[in-house]
């Protein structure tokens, strides 16, 4: 007899706080003073993120992360867990720093400053797998600031897969801008993956998104590539879908692709149609972008009921 999961998911990512100054001019000048108009100390990290606003649409989390032994790591910790998301599989290191990132949003993109602190030392050795693989479905974000895990990743999927779980890869933008072919190892035992347009020219190598999402759904059978206010567009084989987004008052659009991933694959772990998981997608990251920060509108609880209720 097959023994059912304890968890709908498990995320193994990064976990901080994000520093939102907004109000800020275009430009700035050196050695001048400016004043923001609008401060926002908020949960931050895409994983940390996705973890959140997923368990918060229904599901049982188990986040896997490390932090450092000072108040930022215990304000993060918090407010990750007042989502309900499990994270009992979050280390603590002694002497060390939890990251920290500082958003500055800007009229048409935003300047996005981090701290790895500790976030980066996470090894292969830190995780409790039974703990990780306990779950229908493994989710990794960040892939590049998981600077110690990183050569362990495609390994930790393929243990994934074996043990029956699917699995979803975000690898969000690369600090350094290498995009190193090892990440294409790590694609072989990947279900679903979801960069954005940028993400997913510079991880196909290619100019042109189209042809970057035609050459990434050869290595994946599911690729969703996320387009902010024109929607998105995604590829199972042959098959294309092209969704525009649900049109509302945009806030804040941090943490929206997060969202959108959450939404994504709280319909995908239920085993819905490929068109119903894009669009509940759609509908999780429009949510998103309803109030300041990543996971504020997520957790107003009945302003989340009555956006999703639209659907």
């Amino acid at each position: 007899m097959k023994i059912e999961p304890k968890f709908d998911l498990s995320v193994v990512g990064e976990l901080n706080l994000d520093f939102i100054l907004y109000g800020l001019p275009a430009n700035f000048e050196l050695d001048r003073e400016y004043l923001a108009g609008e401060l926002c100390l908020t949960l931050g990290s895409s994983s940390a993120i996705f973890a959140h606003n997923f368990a918060l649409l229904g599901n049982r989390v188990a986040f896997h992360s490390v932090i450092g032994d000072d108040p930022l790591g215990e304000i993060s910790l918090k407010r990750l867990g007042e989502s309900g998301t499990d994270v009992s599989g979050v280390c603590r290191v002694p002497g060390r720093q939890t990251g920290l990132t500082i958003v500055l949003p800007q009229p048409q993109k935003r300047i996005i400053l981090t701290y790895l602190g500790v976030m980066a030392e996470m090894r292969f050795k830190d995780l409790n797998l039974a703990h990780v693989l306990n779950a229908r479905h493994l989710h990794l974000s960040s892939l590049f600031l998981q600077r110690a895990l990183r050569p362990s990743v495609a390994e930790l999927f393929k243990l994934a897969k074996e043990a029956g779980l699917s699995t979803s890869l975000d690898t969000n933008d690369d600090p350094e801008d290498r995009w190193d072919s090892d990440v294409l190892g790590v694609l072989p035992w990947v279900d679903v993956l979801l960069p954005n347009e940028y993400e997913a020219c510079r991880l196909a190598h290619q100019d042109d998104p189209v042809q970057a999402l035609s050459v990434l759904a050869g290595k994946v059978p599911l690729v969703v590539m996320k387009r902010g206010d024109r929607g998105v567009l995604a590829q199972r084989g042959k098959e294309i879908i092209e969704l525009q987004p649900r049109r509302t008052e945009v806030v804040d659009t941090i943490g929206a692709g997060d969202s959108f991933d959450a939404g994504f694959l709280h319909q995908f772990v239920r085993k819905a149609s490929f068109e119903k998981c894009l669009r509940y997608g759609n509908l999780a990251g429009a949510l998103s972008t309803t109030r300041s920060g990543g996971t504020e509108a997520f957790r107003d609880a009945m302003h989340r009921r009555e956006f999703l209720a639209k659907e």
